[in-house]
């Protein structure tokens, strides 16, 4: 029974390795703002913004032809200018609202290494499968932590 165990603890942390590396090394990423764009911090100028957060998103929608699964709605500063940022169900896709004067344009795509921190930390590559593919993971990483634990007991069980 060990000996089973053991193969399936192994081969469950090396199925299970390779999510975790991409998300703890997106997680990096997103813990040194200057790597990913964006990066500088910079203090919103209060004076400037005069579109409220329902007129940004109510632009939005009016921009989109359509009312918009919005998801969050950032302030945030972009080249010295208040602007909106309005994210759209996963969060791949966003609109920049200046919250100056109201106008609304598509943000610019992203960067190699924001993209890449986008899909691993966030798993955008599996569309509608996010949510199961979390799961399995999340799953298959419990396994391999219970087996673990399951030989660790046994290893020190025979000790004693």
């Amino acid at each position: 029974m060990r000996s089973i165990v053991y193969r399936i603890h192994t081969w469950l942390g090396m199925i299970v390795a390779v999510p975790v590396l991409a998300w703890a090394s997106s997680g990096l990423l997103y813990a040194w703002p200057n790597t990913i764009e964006g990066g500088s911090v910079t203090n919103i100028e209060a004076a400037k913004v005069v579109i409220t957060p329902a007129e940004a998103m109510a632009r939005a929608n009016e921009f989109a032809g359509r009312r918009l699964p919005l998801t969050a709605l950032t302030l945030l500063m972009s080249e010295g200018t208040p602007v909106y940022q309005a994210v759209g169900g996963m969060g791949a896709d966003s609109l920049l609202i200046d919250a100056g004067t109201g106008v609304v344009s598509k943000a610019p795509p992203p960067l190699p290494l924001t993209r890449y921190f986008r899909q691993a930390h966030f798993y955008f590559f599996a569309g509608s499968w996010q949510v199961p593919l979390l799961i399995l993971f999340a799953a298959l990483a419990s396994a391999s932590a219970l087996s673990g634990i399951y030989l660790n007991l046994n290893l020190w069980l025979r000790r004693w």
